[in-house]
């Protein structure tokens, strides 16, 4: 997790550091409708390596906004979920949606 004395002053800044890469956003977006296992999250994100999913999912856990739960089964399962700091971000990605909905109108 970040210390806070490596954190912005500013909180848009702080925000932008947490979650400002276009895949953490995506990857906020596929886990606000529920748990996910790695390969559903690679599936779901067209385009991204499995090194840049890798490392941010890992750099979301460390900052205590997604929850890797890993099984001790064979073969092992892991699935990753929102923690309820993850949860808190609901309306900022509701309000992205809807930005992005009303941007795509001004073109018809």
């Amino acid at each position: 997790m970040i210390k806070k004395e490596d954190l912005p002053e500013c909180p848009v800044a702080t925000t932008v550091q947490l979650i400002g890469s276009k895949w953490k956003l995506l990857i906020l977006r596929d886990l606000l409708t529920g748990t996910k296992r790695y390969n559903e999250l690679r599936r779901s994100l067209a385009g991204i390596s499995q090194k840049v999913l890798t490392e941010s999912l890992k750099s979301m856990v460390e900052d205590g906004i997604v929850i890797r739960t890993a099984y001790p089964e064979v073969p092992p399962r892991v699935e990753y979920s929102l923690s309820p700091l993850g949860e808190s971000m609901r309306p900022v990605i509701a309000s992205m949606e809807q930005w992005g909905n009303e941007y795509k109108k001004s073109f018809e």
